[in-house]
């Protein structure tokens, strides 16, 4: 199967990386930003053949596999779906991770944080600007060559602002790496969003990324990953203006013939990743995996699974379906697994009821139990759960080394993004669009209209990282939003912190759109001039 560019070349990725992390862990105003890394080879010159080139190609794909575990714990799906009314943070209690525990109550702390996060972003932002300027600076490469690394590495780095935008907001920028005194001014989130998009825009005019990559190249930058990109920046802005150049970029993808829904079941199994529907993912690999406690930057897989898995599971089948020793994070609310329609496809697929799997099983004569941690719901997300053999071939870490790779976009949102926005402009297209992703998903056609496209997306993408902004952009977070609410299990273990977990949220306001910018940040750039000095988002 097409599982490649990064399981392909990992063997790169240590030898890229060995060139190019430089002070991976230091702050983004930091000299890491222009710092040449120490390397016993000479830096002048490296970055100049082809294959010099794709090594750093390779290493600025590489930070994208750190934001599960890097300085902290902030898988994306399960950090952004936390602060929506789907998924529960889950643990062992609000102290196992707490910092993702207080993103999920809209109490974020700026000195409890995921800065591992803003720090991993920022070192592919690095990466990026180092292959941008290498690959123009070379003269041992063709035009055609230069260019496709050139727009690689802008379309990359727009994937990198993309999560420090949706997740902090007003960001330092810069499009070259920076000079002493390695600072630059925060912009305003919406500077960054039309910077973004203007230099997305440029890339597209070039008109040199493939629609689709060949199988050996599968997980590299596509012109169809670069319009999803574009996509959400311009959704979430909530841009009428670019609406009809949005649409315009869907409709591109779906007529292309590269891309297509597959079966539901398809898109969660690991020998089925890079599957007609996936047009973006972040690549992990278990086979040789090196990621290990303490050298979160190595080469491998993710520690996703074993996070999100099911505390204390056990079962006398021969060949079980979920492996033990899961860590009962992620949790999914009741309220979303009640919303699917009778026979949609999507629920079981997407979503395991234990206590219903549990009486299935026992019907069979085989024996199921589990533990059942904080905020437990009796719903897991199933998409991610770990299977056995899940990693093998791991060397280091057999939880930091799972073989499942993080879907970002799919040709299913190509569908819904093209509804809304055909919806919004009056194209007439919308129905189906919409018609085509509730077929596959078992059900009849349903009008098409704003609010049943949220509802549809909630579906289609729970556990995906979606939610949360879908109700932001879409004004319907401050009434989802509310304290309280949801149903939560007791544990199962009296002896397990007493009683019903209840969700600890409060009141979601247009203040708390972004989380709190890392305190290390406000700290660095306080000395720097009022030019330089980051300003803390809203409490």
């Amino acid at each position: 199967m097409t599982q490649h560019i990064m399981k392909k070349l990992s063997i790169y990725t240590l030898a890229a990386a060995s060139l190019l992390t430089g002070a991976a862990t230091t702050s983004c105003t930091e000299s890491f930003l222009t710092q040449e890394p120490a390397s016993s080879l000479p830096i002048e010159g490296y970055y100049n053949s082809y294959a010099h080139l794709m090594e750093a190609a390779v290493a600025a794909y590489a930070p994208m596999q750190w934001f599960d575990y890097f300085n902290g714990w902030a898988p994306l799906n399960l950090t952004w779906d936390s602060m929506g009314d789907d998924i529960y943070v889950g643990g062992g209690s609000t102290s196992d991770q707490g910092q993702l525990h207080l993103i999920s109550q809209y109490r974020s702390d700026p000195t409890n944080n995921i800065g591992g996060a803003w720090t991993a972003a920022y070192s592919g932002i690095n990466r990026c600007n180092r292959l941008i300027a290498n690959a123009t600076a070379s003269s041992q490469i063709s035009e055609e060559q230069r260019n496709s690394f050139v727009a690689e590495g802008r379309t990359l780095r727009a994937w990198y602002y993309l999560v420090l935008w949706k997740t902090w907001g007003n960001v330092p920028y810069y499009e070259e790496n920076l000079g002493f005194p390695y600072v630059t001014r925060q912009y305003k989130a919406d500077e960054v969003y039309a910077a973004v998009t203007a230099d997305l825009e440029d890339v597209f005019q070039s008109n040199v990324l493939p629609m689709e990559q060949p199988a050996e190249w599968k997980g590299r930058m596509t012109k169809a990953a670069a319009y999803m990109i574009y996509a959400d920046y311009v959704m979430y802005q909530a841009d009428k203006s670019k609406y009809a150049k949005a649409l315009g970029y869907m409709e591109e993808i779906i007529n292309s013939g590269k891309y297509d829904l597959v079966t539901p079941h398809k898109l969660w199994t690991e020998m089925e990743e890079w599957n007609k529907e996936i047009i973006f993912d972040v690549n992990y690999i278990s086979k040789g995996g090196k990621r290990d406690w303490g050298n979160a930057t190595a080469a491998g897989g993710t520690v996703l699974p074993a996070m999100i898995g099911i505390d204390g599971y056990s079962s006398n089948e021969p060949n079980p379906e979920f492996a033990a020793g899961g860590w009962g994070f992620c949790t999914v609310s009741k309220e979303v697994y009640d919303a699917y329609e009778p026979g949609d496809l999507r629920r079981d697929q997407g979503v395991l009821n234990i206590d219903q799997y549990i009486k299935d099983k026992a019907a069979e004569g085989y024996t199921i139990s589990y533990g059942g941690r904080y905020q437990n719901t009796g719903y897991f997300l199933r998409k991610y759960l770990p299977r056995p053999g899940g990693n093998d071939g791991y060397v280091a870490s057999d939880a930091l080394n799972w073989d499942y790779n993080l879907h970002l976009y799919r040709f299913a949102e190509t569908l819904l993004n093209a509804a809304e926005l055909a919806l919004e402009t009056g194209s007439g297209k919308a129905q189906g669009y919409y018609d085509r992703v509730r077929d596959r998903a078992g059900l009849a056609p349903k009008t098409v209209s704003i609010d049943n496209l949220i509802d549809e997306r909630r579906l289609e993408f729970v556990g995906e990282g979606k939610r949360y902004f879908d109700l932001v952009r879409s004004g319907k977070a401050a009434s989802v939003l509310k304290a309280g609410g949801g149903v939560v299990l007791q544990s199962k273990n009296p002896l397990q912190w007493g009683g019903q977990a209840v969700p600890e949220r409060q009141n979601w306001t247009p203040n708390k759109k972004y989380i709190q910018i890392p305190q290390s940040e406000i700290e660095a750039t306080a000395s720097k001039g009022e030019e330089y000095a980051i300003v803390q988002n809203p409490s």
